[in-house]
């Protein structure tokens, strides 16, 4: 197997000669941070080393309680997981990382010896993004991991495109519905029944109401383009609005934003 450059692991193919600016792009990416989640010292040992061969970052955690303390203090791409382990199994690892709203979008792959299809089922329905029987072909976990990656690249790609969509008239919009409130003296008190809302959509809001694009958002936060999506599609349901412009209409209508 032809040795793999460290841009190989972001999930980018070559098709033909590269530019320099794009080479020099890919060499200026950042490793996929891979969280390797299984019970089995030698194959954690033999994964973590082949994986960091094909130019990966890797960290490793012996069962799903240590695998949940690592997701929260790394906030991997991906996370690789057995199913069957001590004190938190890879379906409660999952059910965890699925309710986080950090890591809510961590694509995650079951990696573990129940290979009928009942289970693939099941760990399919659970929220998983793939599953490998074990034993595996190391190239395939590799093709594999490679694969979602490029699947959750081209998501945050077009999360990130979809929300540059028109910034520049939000913007102007924000900025009129402001001067509006601001001059009309039409601002009401935040309502008696305050909103639901958790910490991070009220810090979303803020930001939304700031005028900045998702991925300006997500950056701030430490969180994932996807995520500020799922947050913004919350807003709208808790506010009752179905637009950016809406909804930052209504929160300084409502004082729920400086």
């Amino acid at each position: 197997m032809a040795p793999s450059s460290p841009a190989d692991a972001t999930g980018s193919v070559p098709d033909g000669e590269s530019s320099p600016e794009t080479a020099s792009a890919e060499a200026e990416r950042p490793p996929v941070r891979v969280l390797l989640v299984d019970d089995e010292p030698g194959l954690r040992t033999a994964v973590k080393a082949f994986l960091e061969d094909e130019g990966f970052q890797v960290s490793t955690a012996n069962d799903g309680e240590e695998g949940w303390a690592q997701a929260q203090q790394l906030a991997p791409d991906v996370v690789i997981t057995d199913v069957m382990m001590p004190r938190c199994d890879g379906y409660g690892l999952l059910k965890r990382l699925r309710g986080d709203e950090r890591l809510g979008g961590t694509p995650v792959i079951f990696l573990t010896a129940k290979g009928m299809t009942a289970d693939r089922i099941a760990g399919f329905t659970a929220g998983a993004d793939d599953y490998i029987p074990k034993p595996f072909d190391p190239d395939e976990l590799v093709a594999r991991l490679r694969n979602v990656v490029r699947r959750q690249e081209h998501l945050l790609a077009e999360a990130a495109r979809f929300a540059d969509a028109d910034i520049g008239q939000m913007a102007k919009q924000i900025t009129e519905i402001r001067s509006m409130l601001g001059t009309g003296g039409t601002k009401k008190p935040a309502p008696a029944l305050a909103f639901d809302f958790t910490p991070r959509e009220a810090s979303v809001l803020q930001l939304v109401a700031e005028g900045l694009m998702n991925k300006e958002i997500a950056r701030q936060l430490e969180t994932s383009i996807r995520n500020v999506e799922k947050y913004v599609s919350r807003l709208f349901i808790k506010t009752g609005t179905s637009s950016r412009t809406e909804l930052v209409r209504h929160a300084l209508e409502h004082g729920l934003v400086d």
